[in-house]
């Protein structure tokens, strides 16, 4: 990645944005030395302007920001990264710098979960063992869910509708993850409709 440092006198924006919801959650800047060390030690670390050295978000709070993918603007003057956050990434305690708490996205963050627990084998997780029961289980509760909430849709009751279009959601996960499929999968099936 060739980086020009040179444009902001040293330093260049970077763009924070969640690897599984795409939330922006923070903006910071990087010198060569701050980039360096994030790419070796996969966690994000700025230039702190008014620290005036390299500052490892959440050095101090344990919110670490784990690097997913590092991209790079048509300009190479600007950079993304996309991140796992742990915890909050506003020193404010928010989930964004922006003050945009919202739930957009976080079906991914569900779809991830779902996963770990499946790939660990999470003996406690309802997750893992309904996936654990086999494909035939799986598809089975699915369609039980889709039928409550097809008769839930017949009536007036905007709580229970919603909820078992949430129950439905969740195992519709599970089964995705069962077959091999991620949501990204069935994304670009739809995309190449439009």
């Amino acid at each position: 990645m060739d980086i020009d440092f040179s444009k902001g006198d040293g330093l260049v924006p970077v763009i924070i944005q969640n690897n599984s919801t795409l939330q922006v959650l923070m903006l910071g800047y990087m010198n060569a030395e701050a980039f360096q060390k994030t790419k070796n030690e996969n966690k994000v670390t700025f230039f702190s302007r008014s620290k005036n050295r390299l500052w490892t978000k959440g050095e101090e709070s344990g919110n670490f920001l784990t690097v997913k993918d590092i991209q790079i603007d048509c300009d190479n003057d600007t950079i993304l990264i996309k991140a796992d956050p742990k915890g909050p990434t506003c020193h404010t305690g928010s989930t964004s710098c922006f003050k945009e708490e919202t739930v957009k996205g976080f079906v991914y963050e569900l779809q991830n979960i779902i996963s770990q627990r499946i790939d660990t084998n999470d003996e406690n997780s309802y997750t893992n063992t309904l996936y654990k029961r086999g494909i035939n289980k799986v598809a089975q509760k699915v369609g039980e869910e889709a039928v409550e909430l097809v008769i839930e849709a017949k009536d007036d009751d905007a709580n229970l509708f919603k909820n078992e279009a949430a129950d439905l959601m969740y195992h519709y996960l599970i089964l995705l993850k069962a077959k091999g499929f991620t949501l990204e999968d069935i994304e670009a099936i739809l995309k190449s409709r439009h």
